[in-house]
């Protein structure tokens, strides 16, 4: 996947600096075993990666109700072997055309600076759009995230078009190496999590979910064991939306297109800094959809099913 093209020193500095907020940007060759690329499904490390997400035809299993603002009773995959947190990536059921459409709300626990200096880590015009285009949507958010917008996280965290689950707090990774985010140990990376649901209970959102993924995409045996006790389901993607950096929304919109299948979920970002033309691929990408025959729903309905 290509990114923007950047015509100076500092320029490119800054859109590195920047890809490492984004799950979904990125590009090259995949690191071979630990290390997923930046906008692919994640694998872990060994032949535990496959066993590590629920079989295809395991039952799902409800997670218990919260309080407001913490993860709701929804579908979830049952542990896996060992354990381990379950992963999902595709819906088992690959003949009913559905679709998720997932939205990383991508911001740094270090990042307030910038946008005290006016950059945008959110994107309320997609918001919109989604809505106006009654587009059923997940959105993957970070604490901080949630900390420097918290109307909008309330917004989106009340409204039943959408779902808010988490994406850590400090958008720092779960495993290293993964493109140059601060890595964090093993009871750091499951007190991250915690801190994200707290960010969403003081923003007052209350439409959240056990739902978790990983910042960069990146994960190991090691990191599904530290969130085992969260007791959350880690979410993927099988289809990339190349949205991260991205300047032409048509570009965007046909590589989603071009991969949703039955069953898929897209990763997207709503960040409008890093991923300024995503509200405008959404709506050339929403009306060929359900000219298909698809239908959008949340990550919590493909999980259900």
């Amino acid at each position: 996947m290509t990114h923007s093209v950047r015509n100076a020193v500092a320029a490119a500095a800054l859109g590195a600096v920047l890809c490492t907020a984004l799950t979904g940007c990125g590009g090259g060759t995949a690191p071979s075993g630990s290390q997923a690329r930046l906008g692919t499904p994640a694998a872990s490390d060994g032949p535990s990666s496959a066993a590590s997400a629920a079989a295809p035809d395991s039952p799902a299993a409800s997670s218990p109700a919260a309080g407001a603002g913490g993860p709701g009773a929804v579908p979830m995959l049952p542990p896996g072997p060992n354990g381990l947190t379950p992963v999902f990536e595709r819906a088992k059921q690959h003949t009913d055309k559905t679709v998720a459409l997932t939205f990383d709300a991508d911001m740094t626990s270090d990042q307030g600076p910038r946008a005290a200096g006016g950059e945008h880590f959110d994107n309320p015009q997609l918001i919109a759009t989604l809505k106006t285009l009654k587009v059923p949507s997940t959105i993957f958010m970070t604490g901080r995230w949630a900390e420097e917008y918290p109307d909008q996280a309330k917004a989106i965290g009340t409204d039943p078009n959408f779902e808010i689950a988490n994406h850590s707090y400090s958008h720092h990774a779960f495993k290293s190496p993964c493109y140059g985010l601060p890595a964090l140990d093993a009871a750091a990376a499951r007190a991250d999590v915690d801190r994200a649901f707290a960010a969403f209970r003081t923003a007052g959102a209350v439409n959240t979910v056990p739902y978790f993924r990983f910042p960069g995409g990146c994960y190991d045996d090691q990191a599904l064991r530290a969130l085992s006790t969260a007791k959350v389901t880690a979410v993927q993607w099988d289809v990339v939306s190349g949205d991260a950096f991205a300047k032409d929304p048509d570009a965007v919109a046909q590589q989603v297109l071009a991969g949703v299948k039955p069953g898929s979920v897209v990763v997207m970002h709503c960040t409008r800094s890093a991923a300024p033309v995503t509200e405008e691929a959404i709506r050339k990408i929403v009306p060929e959809l359900r000219k298909r025959g698809y239908r959008f729903v949340k990550v919590s309905d493909l999980i259900g099913k």
